[in-house]
């Protein structure tokens, strides 16, 4: 396996509150998806839906966090939309994303500097437009959320 998604954004909260917004589904439907069900530790549920009625397809239905630090990090698995379903969503393991929170100085007091890396990325044609496709919604979604909360 090869090729790891790395994203950043600066958030304007601390990394408490930056933690919040990806393990509280009320926020997380906020910003990620239509309906959350996420349990914010270690073996818990990381489920999120894009169309609620549907948990077959445009899911993360079956994942789970596989490490929380509260206002530090979170990893958990992840699935692929429906385009790429039979691709990532059959693998041993299954992607991986890892989230860890930065405390830094701001305006305003402490913010937070998240970083989001995604592995687990094979080298085939296929897995590379996956990957690319993948990369560029988490630079959407990642984007949503900083506008929601604020930050550089």
């Amino acid at each position: 396996m090869t090729r790891v998604i790395h994203l950043s954004v600066g958030l304007g909260c601390p990394p408490d509150r930056a933690f919040a917004w990806f393990t509280q589904n009320d926020l997380l439907e906020r910003w990620l998806c239509r309906h959350a069900e996420v349990e914010p530790y270690t073996g818990g549920r990381f489920h999120l839906f894009w169309d609620p009625y549907d948990r077959e397809n445009d899911c993360t239905f079956g994942c789970q966090v596989t490490a929380a630090v509260p206002g530090r990090l979170l990893a958990f698995e992840w699935k692929g939309p429906k385009q790429f379903r039979k691709l990532m969503n059959t693998c041993d393991p299954l992607t991986h994303v890892s989230v860890s929170f930065h405390p830094v100085e701001g305006k305003e007091g402490t913010e937070t500097e998240v970083h989001l890396l995604h592995s687990g990325w094979c080298r085939s044609p296929e897995w590379v437009e996956a990957r690319v496709w993948t990369e560029m919604a988490w630079k959407r979604v990642l984007e949503s959320l900083k506008e929601r909360i604020g930050g550089s």
